[in-house]
């Protein structure tokens, strides 16, 4: 069966909602695919409206849910795209069995996920991605009077502390492997977003009691049959701590795989678009992470740029404030860029590809990741390269040159049914 769409938009984290309400006001029929249950992305997973308050830009994510309800915008959860079997056309998954939806526009806000950089002992149960166990957390997982390093780099570090801290978590330490005066500098531009300022504000004195410690990474994770204690690099000196988790991520990279597979330009890791959000394709516009990483705020305004461009409307009033955004998200990048220390890391047997236990030693005579995957097949398995792909090319400099379907895991049946008839 196929569905042709008027709107169809990719990712209902705040730029894809930002943008179904927008296109929607606008006159347009919108279509949401998601694969998560509800509509919020990472940042708003979980969302009720009794604990609206207790998320990042609580106003406009209680605005923008009364709004997808009010303009009646059709919404499918638990739908991941696998495949482009034809022209203007994604081949969809869900739990009743598979669908082809062809459009007349594409949004796609398919938001980033976390890096992750080896290590000793990385793969150890009980290491998790700093996002991944504030997911676990908000879904149900309990760690209360657990303890809990926190490490790596960017801003979801404070707000991950923040949140465990509020679930009763004991936090040990926040270790940020940027250096101090890369952090002043940052903190000095911020002066230009208030509101930021008080949101980091806000998770420091949730985490208070914890060490919050700048130039400090993660050596090596040690345990028998699950985590019991991390190394950490403090600056000139190395100290042991004893934990129950490891919530560690590197700043995050944007989710490219359907860009890649639909033919968009990728420029600096990230989706290339004009003023209008438009990618190189025509009718398939980006908006969020997956343009740069810069937060809430930008995604919401691009996701409304994008869905007016889409309509034939202006959005040269938004196009100033985007700007200022989108420059924010630079210093982000340039802020929070991982050092080169932590390619150190990783010994010949730490396994670098997880799904297929590929160790760095098998990969240090590889020149490509072509090269690697055709000789160790790393990056072939289950996650298909989300995990090492951001690794390899930190590693080794390595550009993962092509995506392929299935995007996802499917089901025979739903990679063996013909293309659409156009």
């Amino acid at each position: 069966m196929t569905d042709r769409l008027d709107l169809l938009i990719v990712g209902a984290g705040p730029a894809g909602m930002a943008a179904a309400v927008a296109a929607s006001a606008a006159g347009r029929r919108v279509t949401i695919l998601d694969d998560n249950p509800a509509p919020g992305g990472q940042i708003w997973r979980g969302f009720s409206t009794a604990a609206a308050g207790t998320y990042p830009g609580a106003k406009p994510l209680v605005a923008l849910h009364r709004s997808l309800r009010d303009h009646t915008v059709d919404i499918r959860s638990r739908t991941r795209v696998i495949s482009t079997p034809a022209p203007r056309t994604l081949r969809v998954q869900d739990d009743g069995g598979a669908a082809d939806y062809s459009y007349q526009d594409l949004i796609l806000a398919t938001g980033a996920r976390e890096r992750f950089l080896p290590f000793p002992g990385w793969t150890l149960p009980g290491v998790l991605g700093a996002g991944g166990l504030q997911a676990l957390v908000k879904s149900g997982l309990s760690v209360r009077d657990k303890r809990v390093v926190v490490a790596g780099s960017g801003p979801l570090l404070p707000a991950v502390a923040a949140t465990l801290a509020r679930h009763g978590a004991r936090i040990q330490g926040i270790f940020e492997q940027a250096p101090l005066d890369r952090l002043a500098r940052f903190a000095f531009t911020l002066a230009a977003h208030p509101g930021k300022i008080l949101e980091g504000l806000r998770y420091r004195v949730t985490t208070l009691s914890a060490p919050y410690r700048t130039s400090s990474w993660i050596v090596s994770a040690h345990g028998a049959e699950h985590l019991e204690s991390v190394d950490v690099c403090i600056g000139d000196t190395s100290r042991r701590l004893a934990c129950d988790y490891l919530a560690c991520g590197f700043h995050l990279v944007p989710n490219l795989e359907l860009p890649l597979l639909l033919g968009c330009t990728i420029s600096d890791n990230c989706v290339a678009v004009d003023a209008n959000q438009q990618s190189s394709l025509p009718h398939v516009y980006c908006a969020g992470e997956v343009t740069g990483i810069g937060g809430l705020e930008k995604a919401l305004c691009e996701g409304e740029i994008a869905a007016l461009s889409s309509a034939g409307k202006s959005a040269a009033h938004l196009f100033e404030r985007r700007d200022r955004l989108a420059r924010f998200a630079r210093r982000l990048d340039v802020t929070f860029a991982p050092r080169r220390e932590l390619a150190q890391l990783a010994t010949p047997d730490t396994l670098v590809c997880r799904c297929e236990d590929v160790p760095r030693g098998a990969l240090e005579t590889c020149h490509s990741w072509r090269e690697a995957k055709l000789h160790t097949r790393c990056g072939m398995g289950p996650c298909q390269g989300r995990v090492c792909g951001p690794a390899t090319n930190f590693l080794f400099g390595w550009q993962q040159e092509s995506v392929r379907p299935p995007l996802a895991p499917a089901r025979v049946a739903t990679l063996a049914a013909p293309p659409p008839s156009q």
